[in-house]
């Protein structure tokens, strides 16, 4: 049985425990001891003590993150109860920045803030020769990249045939953009590039073809990213599929060049674009040229093959429901496969918290801290925005509504999609559980009723849009007696037409 347990709990089964695959790999002399079990945030909490358990571990590590604090809080509380003679170490990036730490701290035997592939091997080894440091909180040591052991072996071939790949060819990032972590990184350290695509060489034979780079700024250092692409390009398969978060004002030539080479599927950028607004990004210390970063969002849109999910941050400091709604219909124009609306979310330790204050940004005090209210944007809007995000995913990005979202749009995206989000919420009051075939039906009826769009318009983009889907079943819209299925909610209009048209 094992001595030391390395745990967490990932979001979904098809994610990776990057960051304990790293401390596995530097456990040293106790590797042998060491077992690394992974679950995610949907199993019961006795479900997950059972099996920690079984292991009869005197040592368990839980990496938290702000996806997972309230599990693994709960999951400490029924070791406390029924093992308290085992050994509870925390470590992860919601647990790194004291003062400011979560409840499940005062339950914790040890916390590592930080980095901990030193730090962790180093407090387990003084455990183990029952040495046990006086401090419960103890900072985390940097490690010297080219000393620490590689994480990759410990992918198993399950891992690599069934979940997603991560892996990382520079670590940290030079940029402070102040609502991101990385903003406290002095700047960003590339693993050796050789080692690297040796690594990736070794993953590729054993079957790894999804790969998800975490790297911040992935074509920060453009001699790298085109070694990295070329690499892969040499290795190109039909089921080949590259990640990479890349800035969005720095696309040089030469590695237009070989992005140019991918075809499409293949290769996936994630462009943190945020906001657009001059101000907003001056407040949250983002330095992005929007004129490079349009012109390049278009090239990459017009030249290549690459499916671009570009990033817009609701919330931050300054940014109205004008300013937001201009941002988002900028990306519209620019026209990304994917636009991701995120809910701003306090991060312990973002240096965004100092500007809290100023601008009345409230937090839900709950995990994942989402923001409810600011100076700019009051309670209500805010939930408006939210529910707007969640439509968003549903009909924008799902990439089945692609004739009906112009109809929709009518010069105005923003503005209308918005209406549009309200009216659904409204005759449905949820924003889950809505089938696909009622998803077409609801558009059509907000489409009809609260966008004066023709019944005739509507009925041709939403059928032809419904049949690309593959759907079984009819939509009711469709069957004789249709003026009758689309009866005008007038009061429901009337007060949809008044909220937005008095906010943007």
């Amino acid at each position: 049985m094992a001595t030391i347990v390395l745990t967490t709990l990932n979001a979904r089964f098809i994610h990776t425990a990057f960051g304990l695959r790293y401390l596995y790999a530097n456990m040293g002399a106790l590797q042998t001891c060491t077992e690394l079990i992974e679950f995610n945030i949907n199993q019961r909490a006795t479900d997950i003590v059972e099996k920690l358990l079984q292991q009869q571990p005197e040592i368990i590590g839980f990496g938290i993150y702000i996806w997972n604090v309230a599990e693994i809080s709960h999951i400490v509380s029924i070791l406390k109860t029924v093992a308290p003679q085992v050994t509870l170490i925390l470590g992860g990036p919601e647990i790194s920045y004291p003062p400011d730490l979560p409840e499940v701290v005062a339950l914790a035997d040890y916390v590592i803030t930080g980095e901990g592939e030193i730090s962790f091997p180093h407090l387990c080894r003084q455990l183990v020769c029952s040495e046990r440091p006086h401090q419960k909180i103890i900072a985390g040591e940097s490690a010297d990249l080219a000393v620490l052991a590689s994480p990759y072996p410990y992918y198993t071939d399950l891992d690599l045939s069934q979940r997603v790949t991560y892996v990382e060819a520079s670590r940290g990032c030079p940029f402070k953009c102040e609502f991101c972590l990385s903003a406290l990184d002095q700047t960003a350290k590339p693993f050796a590039l050789d080692v690297f695509l040796e690594n990736m060489d070794n993953l590729y034979q054993r079957g790894a073809r999804q790969f998800k780079f975490i790297d911040r700024t992935f074509n920060l250092k453009v001699d790298n990213s085109v070694a990295i692409l070329e690499f892969f390009l040499a290795r190109l398969t039909d089921d080949l599929h590259l990640h990479f978060e890349v800035i969005p004002d720095h696309l040089p030539d030469r590695l237009k060049q070989v992005i140019q080479q991918y075809p499409p599927g293949s290769l996936q950028f994630e462009i943190g674009v945020q906001s657009f607004d001059p101000l907003v990004q001056q407040r949250i210390n983002r330095r992005q040229d929007n004129q490079k970063t349009e012109q390049n969002l278009n090239w990459l849109r017009k030249n290549s093959n690459t499916h671009l999910h570009v990033d817009l941050i609701v919330g931050l400091p300054g940014d109205t429901l004008e300013s937001f709604g201009k941002s988002f219909n900028k990306l519209v124009e620019l026209n990304p496969q994917e636009i991701q609306v995120g809910i701003l979310k306090r991060l312990r330790g973002a240096p965004i918290n100092r500007q809290t204050s100023e601008f009345l940004i409230c937090y839900d005090s709950n995990p994942p801290y989402s923001v409810l209210s600011t100076r700019d944007i009051n309670y209500a809007d805010m939930q408006r925005l939210k529910r707007f995000a969640r439509f968003w995913d549903l009909i924008g990005n799902s990439g089945r509504f692609l004739e009906t979202l112009p109809v929709i749009f009518a010069g105005q995206p923003f503005q209308r999609f918005l209406i549009l989000s309200d009216a659904i919420y409204e005759l449905t009051g949820s924003t889950w559980q809505i089938s696909l075939n009622r998803l077409f039906e609801l558009s059509y009826k907000t489409m009809t009723e609260y966008l004066d769009v023709s019944e005739d318009l509507a009925k041709q983009v939403l059928l032809n849009d419904f049949q690309r889907t593959g759907e079984k079943g009819k939509l009711d819209f469709m069957q004789t007696g249709l003026k009758n299925i689309g009866k005008r909610i007038v009061s429901n209009r009337r007060q949809l037409q008044a909220l937005s048209g008095s906010r943007l």
